[in-house]
């Protein structure tokens, strides 16, 4: 599984993905304007899913991976989260940051099975109430 970049014509495909992983899903607008900002880029993986990333400085994040339904525990999402390990660093980040709902065990599971470690809770960080758990990986052999 090879993800390919993304570009602000896959607009539309991100937010179908996205509708079909997430209860408060982004509209085409949102991944249209984020991908034509500079320090944005997106993977795809064309009808599995996509991860959105944005790195400034020595600083990468996740703002957003979703996978179909269909395919999950197939290993798209390891493929996306791997991808972007490997483009951040190569853009010179040194950590790739993430929030993740403290009950969203697959995304756990996930993000612990590709070296990410919790680093921090935010307490009521989403719109129905739920904490989001902050996760850390180290890039780049410097830190």
């Amino acid at each position: 599984m090879t993800p390919r970049r993304a570009t602000p014509d896959d607009a539309r495909m991100l937010a179908v993905l996205h509708a079909s992983a997430f209860p408060r899903p982004w509209d085409d607008g949102a991944f249209e304007a984020l991908l034509i900002t500079f320090n944005v880029f997106g993977l795809v993986l064309d009808g599995q899913g996509f991860i959105l990333c944005r790195a400034v400085a020595d600083e990468a994040e996740i703002l957003t991976l979703a996978v179909s339904p269909q395919v999950r525990r197939y290993g798209a999402g390891r493929a996306l989260v791997e991808a972007a390990a490997t483009l951040a660093a190569a853009r010179g980040a040194d950590s790739l940051f993430l929030e993740v709902a403290s009950d969203n065990d697959a995304a756990l599971g996930l993000y612990a099975a590709t070296a990410f470690e919790p680093t921090g809770l935010r307490r009521g960080y989403y719109a129905d109430g739920a904490d989001a758990v902050v996760m850390r990986r180290a890039l780049n052999s410097r830190v």
